[in-house]
């Protein structure tokens, strides 16, 4: 398929929605995802007790433009810095971690077009991209041997191929006008296949039902002989087999979502602290507030979550640095930066949506407050890869110069 009937194609599939915005600029970007928090947030506690998708809010975070920062210069995007990308989720996270973790695998696999595409899919993906097109996925599946043993394949067919599989963790694919689908091919690499929304033999079922992440719709995808031309394939196995920021992309979108969901746990905290929680019998104080072993505990989260602020950020300047110049070396060490960014989000978030409660006290509790969605939002989605193994490829890298495996979990 040709540039120009990729293009004819995509205009029979454009979606219904205004354009998005073009961002251009880092500035820009941040000033937007500020500015589009608070909408965000109105209702994220409701959604969250009543698992309603956010159809509106994630129409707004789209068409803000926010989704396509990531495009290359050269192709009409921002290309913002890394650590703007991250800033921008952990933003978005605080105001709905639901929310900020649907872009996740949108903006990965703007990445391995960036890396992978040929130059007629760059065109025309990246085109859908900043015209507000939202990217899902099937990657993951459920009972395997491991997280990277896929069953689901991509056969030859006249013209293109066929992909018939069954997946789950499926966040986004719902909400979105792309699917993207990891599988294998005929000779056992691992493809992206992009697949439309509306795709005969496509079906996609909300049966999510974790405690967390509720409204992600990260449920069941099913493929059923779907066709899919050759020009929406993806090598996404050469992203691995030589040194990129592939994984490194991959974590550190994970590791701002975490660090947004600390911000928001001990936001709620000094506010519920501030508004109803009674100081200690034992003391002759007025206030909660006044207590000295709590403004100790909340000074300690504090500390922790600027520590993971400055983290993240000091990790996407290494990953700026692994895309300037890939090679072992710079992309090992923006693995290894990202590790340590994401071990303190994921300590910092559920540390501060478990203290929230020992701090503001049994009320805190009450279903209407509705706060234990911080520490339920952080233990579901901190699940996504094990930080214990993170400790090992930090350790195992300053002590021996081990570098780190490259896939999308580290």
């Amino acid at each position: 398929m040709s540039t120009s009937a990729l293009r004819k194609d995509a205009s029979l599939h454009s979606i219904h929605r205004p354009l998005a915005h073009i961002i251009k600029s880092d500035e820009e970007a941040i000033s937007i995802a500020k500015a589009l928090a608070p909408a965000i947030a109105k209702e994220a506690a409701k959604r969250d007790s009543e698992r309603q998708l956010p159809y509106k809010e994630l129409d707004l975070f789209s068409q803000s433009g926010l989704w396509g920062i990531t495009v290359p210069k050269e192709y009409g995007g921002a290309f913002v810095s890394n650590a703007t990308l991250a800033e921008v989720i952990a933003i978005i996270a605080e105001a709905d971690p639901c929310i900020g973790q649907v872009p996740q695998n949108h903006l990965y696999m703007v990445e391995g077009l960036r890396l992978d595409g040929t130059e007629e899919q760059k065109k025309f993906f990246f085109d859908l991209v900043l015209q507000g097109v939202r990217f899902g996925n099937a990657f993951s599946e459920i009972g395997t041997k491991s997280v990277s043993d896929v069953q689901t394949r991509l056969t030859p067919s006249e013209g293109g191929y066929l992909l018939n599989g069954k997946k789950f963790y499926s966040s986004g694919a719902l909400l979105a006008d792309w699917v993207p689908v990891v599988a294998k091919d005929e000779n056992d690499n691992t493809v992206v296949a992009f697949v439309k929304k509306g795709s005969e033999g496509l079906t996609i079922i909300d049966d999510w039902s974790s405690f967390g992440q509720r409204t992600t719709a990260s449920g069941t995808t099913i493929l059923e002989n779907i066709f899919v031309p050759k020009n929406y394939v993806l090598p996404h196995h050469l992203a691995f087999d030589r040194p990129t920021t592939m994984g490194p992309i991959a974590q550190i979108i994970q590791a701002a979502v975490d660090t947004g969901i600390a911000r928001a746990a001990l936001r709620d905290t000094i506010d519920f602290v501030r508004k109803y929680t009674r100081p200690w019998i034992d003391t002759e104080l007025e206030h909660g507030y006044e207590d000295p072993l709590t403004i100790r505990e909340i000074g300690d989260i504090q500390i922790k979550v600027h520590a993971t602020d400055a983290l993240l950020k000091r990790s996407g300047e290494f990953i700026d640095a692994a895309q300037k110049n890939p090679n072992e070396d710079t992309v090992a060490a923006a693995s290894i930066a990202v590790a340590e960014a994401k071990v303190f989000s994921t300590e910092t978030a559920l540390l501060a949506g478990s203290k929230l409660f020992e701090l503001a006290g049994t009320r805190s509790t009450l279903g209407q407050y509705n706060l234990d969605r911080h520490w339920r939002n952080a233990r579901t989605h901190t699940l996504h890869d094990p930080v214990r193994w993170k400790y090992f490829a930090v350790g195992n890298y300053y002590l021996n110069g081990e570098k780190p495996p490259r896939h999308p979990w580290i």
